[in-house]
């Protein structure tokens, strides 16, 4: 494919209430493997902030759409992307750097979010409270309802665009609310087409807008408006950090970080384990907040897991995204992937070995393993974002748990074992919001609650538990 000619650059305005509207100045956007202008977006001022803000009050304060309705259009929405999905595969491997494969993975996520989203519409329900059955109350009647808070305001990272773009918004409608959405300044375009889906499938106008610009502009002013009921957030704790601290008394939905451990002890099948966490660790090029990155095994099988998972990896195809056979494309900028060897060089520095990658090009870091780290060595006790894990052993599953959950994060954890005693204690154990058995801690299905503890964030995403954080309940009394 000649890429020079396949490509035309797009220009992407601002959406508010159901109108693009330019603004003055513009933000390229770029190619992540190639370097090439693939669109440009708006770059909102301070007034369209506030003017997205204005329509989504008064659609909210005036929105007639029905729960039946809501579902209606978000089913419409899925069957949309789902007629889509080559030129959103597509447009993903480019603005992202993803592979052909991850790509896929992403689209038929999003399927699914907005189907389970559309789904949840209906089940929206509250519950009665046997108020009669206390002294004084027997003639009184009780029940609560859940209902929307009003304007939500949702912010999304780079690494999931469309996907996490889709687990905010596809709820938040669900749910009753309306929403203004800032995706990723180097992402934005997977934000923008999910607006004209979800417009295709007949939203009425103000039920969204999408606002474009640098965070540190548009969030704060996102930020400091009080009419906005409800933030969620994906990214890292630090910024996470800011927007709990700066939004006072509004509750927040806070997707951070994670330093994820995957445990393989010395009962697991280790070609089985070998295998999974190798074709799982580099994924979306190890930008994942659920990422493999800390691999503890037990001594007894240090060896032969360590040269079967090595073997795996070296078979990794690292290039152009846009090759259907390529796992690990580039990662979001040469700026974090210069980030990332730098980490690699001073852990080796400080005494860990370099078993196999190590080598950067440009914005591709290639698949990386060390062996022989400490617990204060970057690579181990931050997140890495990138392509890169460490091997640490351990004697006991006490001691695996131990070194598991000496992190600041607690996002998922993996464990390997075919012992049910060892995978339940690890359950009860390990200070994480999720522990997957015998997978890697990668594993997530959009109907699940997903959030973590620690520095991984608060409340839970998945469109049935993110409604409950979109929601606010409400009491009913009846006195007869």
């Amino acid at each position: 494919m000649d890429r020079k000619n396949s490509i035309l650059p797009k220009e992407y305005r601002l959406y508010m209430n159901g109108e693009w509207v330019d603004t003055k100045e513009r933000i390229p956007v770029y190619h992540k493997y190639s370097g090439e202008l693939i669109a440009s977006i708006a770059k909102a001022e301070k007034h369209h902030v506030e003017d997205a803000v204005t329509f989504a009050q008064k659609t909210f304060r005036e929105s007639t759409l029905t729960p039946y309705e809501r579902y209606e259009i978000l089913l419409r929405a899925a069957v949309i992307a789902e007629r889509k999905r080559e030129d959103l595969e597509i447009s993903l491997i480019r603005e992202v750097g993803k592979t052909v494969k991850d790509a896929k993975v992403e689209l038929d996520r999003v399927i699914q979010t907005l189907r389970l989203s559309a789904e949840e519409a209906k089940r929206i329900s509250g519950e009665v409270i046997p108020l009669h059955a206390t002294p004084g109350s027997e003639n009184r009647i009780g029940f609560a309802i859940r209902v929307p808070k009003g304007v939500l305001g949702a912010i999304t990272p780079f690494n999931y665009p469309l996907l996490l773009s889709t687990h905010k918004v596809g709820p938040a409608i669900a749910a009753g609310n309306t929403v203004v959405l800032k995706p990723a300044t180097s992402t934005p375009i997977a934000s923008f087409q999910l607006v004209e889906i979800i417009e295709e499938a007949g939203l009425p106008k103000g039920h969204i807008q999408i606002v474009t610009g640098h965070g540190g502009e548009v969030g704060d002013w996102l930020l400091d408006d009080p009419r906005i009921a409800m933030y969620t957030f994906t990214g890292s704790a630090e910024v996470g950090t800011y927007i709990k601290q700066r939004s006072g008394l509004r509750p927040v939905a806070l997707e951070l970080g994670n330093n994820s451990p995957n445990i393989v002890h010395d009962d697991a099948d280790l070609d089985r384990a070998a295998q999974i966490i190798a074709s799982r660790s580099f994924h979306n090029a190890g930008q994942a907040c659920i990422a493999v990155q800390r691999i503890l095994v037990h001594k007894a099988v240090l060896e032969a897991f360590t040269e079967k998972y090595v073997t795996c990896v070296k078979q990794l195809v690292v290039g152009d995204p846009e090759n259907p056979v390529t796992d690990v494309g580039p990662m979001i900028s040469e700026k974090e992937a210069v980030r990332a060897e730098q980490w690699v060089r001073e852990a080796v520095q400080q005494g860990a070995t370099l078993v196999c990658g190590g080598k950067r090009q440009g914005a591709i870091m290639y698949p990386t393993v060390l062996t022989h780290t400490t617990a204060e060595m970057k690579v181990n006790c931050l997140e890495v974002f990138a392509p890169v894990v460490t091997i640490t052993p351990y004697a006991s599953i006490e001691e695996a748990f131990s070194i598991a959950n000496e992190s600041t994060y607690g996002l998922q954890a993996g464990i390997f074992t075919n012992d049910l005693t060892t995978a339940m204690k690890a359950a009860r154990t390990l200070e994480y919001g999720g522990v997957i058995v015998n997978d890697v801690s990668t594993y997530r299905n959009d109907i699940m609650p997903y959030g973590g503890v620690k520095n991984s964030g608060l409340g839970k995403e998945g469109p049935r538990y993110a409604m409950e954080e979109m929601t606010d309940l409400r009491m009913v009394v009846l006195n007869l």
